[in-house]
């Protein structure tokens, strides 16, 4: 697949994504001037966002410290226990960052922390 295919791919999905507010259900009188839902329905976007973001680049993340462990342990096997020490670190690492923000995304779902 040419690059100039999968921009117009993204491009697309950006442009529906775009697009499907306009096709949303209008709201009644009394949600809409209860500014608390509001505040909770995009803190919970938010946290989705965040989630979504944390995950993705911390499972590249991963993969890349791993490729790069096994092409350091297949260059020299004989460091491969201070190698697999400081990958099995870095992994500990990279996993409680996404797990932080797992933490504050079901805070921000179950506590609603800008509501009155």
């Amino acid at each position: 697949m040419s690059k100039r295919a999968v921009f117009g791919v993204l491009v697309a999905i950006v442009a529906v994504a775009a697009a499907s507010p306009v096709f949303a259900q209008e709201t009644t009188a009394a949600a809409a001037k209860s500014g608390g839902d509001v505040i909770a329905m995009w803190s919970i976007i938010t946290a989705g966002f965040a989630l979504a973001i944390a995950a993705g680049l911390g499972a590249l993340g991963q993969g890349k410290a791993i490729a790069s462990a096994a092409e350091g342990i297949a260059r020299n096997p004989s460091a491969a226990g201070e190698i697999r020490g400081v990958l099995i670190l870095g992994l500990v690492l990279i996993e409680s960052l996404s797990i932080y923000v797992l933490l504050i995304s079901l805070i921000l779902f179950f506590l609603k922390p800008f509501s009155a």
